[in-house]
């Protein structure tokens, strides 16, 4: 065994100096890249609050409604919220860019060929739940909220929401849609390092069932209603993940019986 020396150390230090200059270098681009989307989406703040105003305008009755603030700077707030809330789905791609560019090297190319899948995955799906969100489950939600306008013991019950109130609400549909419906990602990543296999996700079933509903119950806001049109896709992608692992487990099963039938003749003709 050979002594340890301080020059051993010295080796490791142009290689660890070199990551760090990289890392800063690629945090150093996504953060300019956020930049430049708050600075672009700031300007169209107007738009963007606008086209995520539209399902709560077509819930109303035509030329009514309205959106409120109680305090001189909320609307500015909320343009800033929405600034920053688009300008990172904006900047996204050059984010994952640079993170995918940093980690890459460190890959092998089956690894990479592994990840690829998911990389691409993940987005789409977080495109189709918050689509979902918008188009279908807040227009479905609003039309329920406002049912509740009328007369109440001989006063008008009228339904005033702010815009702050309203911005946090839009930003929790489409972020519990869209995260919520990554979990096909999730169980294949669990399921591609060995951690979980298909056959343990239909035997927990039943608890994926009340997890889902759980997580409905948690992510959406108090009602029936928004809470079914988040748990019953979960559940059809739940149920859609199990047949890929049935195909992805029979594919790697022949490779591996394929790599077992191969190895002895090679060492026959070794």
């Amino acid at each position: 065994m050979q002594p340890f020396r301080i020059s051993d150390i010295d080796d490791t230090q142009a290689p660890l100096l070199d990551h760090l200059i990289e890392l800063r270098a690629r945090l150093l681009r996504a953060f300019l890249a956020f930049a430049a989307a708050f600075a672009v989406c700031f300007y169209f703040s107007g738009d963007i609050f606008s086209f995520l105003v539209r399902p709560l305008t077509e819930a109303f009755p035509p030329g009514q409604g309205k959106l409120i603030y109680t305090k001189l700077y909320e609307a500015f707030f909320v343009e800033v919220k929405i600034a920053l809330f688009a300008a990172f789905f904006v900047s996204f791609p050059v984010i994952a860019n640079q993170i995918w560019a940093f980690v890459a090297p460190g890959l092998y190319a089956k690894e990479k060929k592994a990840f690829l899948p998911f990389l691409i995955a993940t987005p789409i799906l977080f495109t189709m739940g918050a689509a979902l969100a918008y188009y279908v489950v807040m227009p479905t939600a609003f039309h329920f909220f406002l049912g509740f306008e009328g007369q109440k013991g001989g006063l008008k019950l009228e339904a005033l929401p702010g815009t702050g109130d309203y911005l946090a609400l839009v930003m929790q549909f489409i972020l519990a849609f869209g995260i919520s419906f990554l979990l096909p990602v999730l169980l294949m990543l669990l399921n591609r390092a060995g951690i979980i296999t298909r056959a343990q996700c239909v035997g927990a079933r039943r608890y994926a069932i009340v997890g889902v509903f759980i997580i409905a119950a948690v992510a959406t806001p108090p009602d029936v209603v928004s809470q079914l049109l988040l748990a019953v896709p979960l559940l059809l992608l739940y149920e859609g993940t199990l047949i890929v692992m049935w195909f992805t487990e029979r594919s790697s099963a022949r490779e591996k019986a394929k790599a077992e039938a191969e190895a002895p003749a090679e060492v026959v003709a070794e």
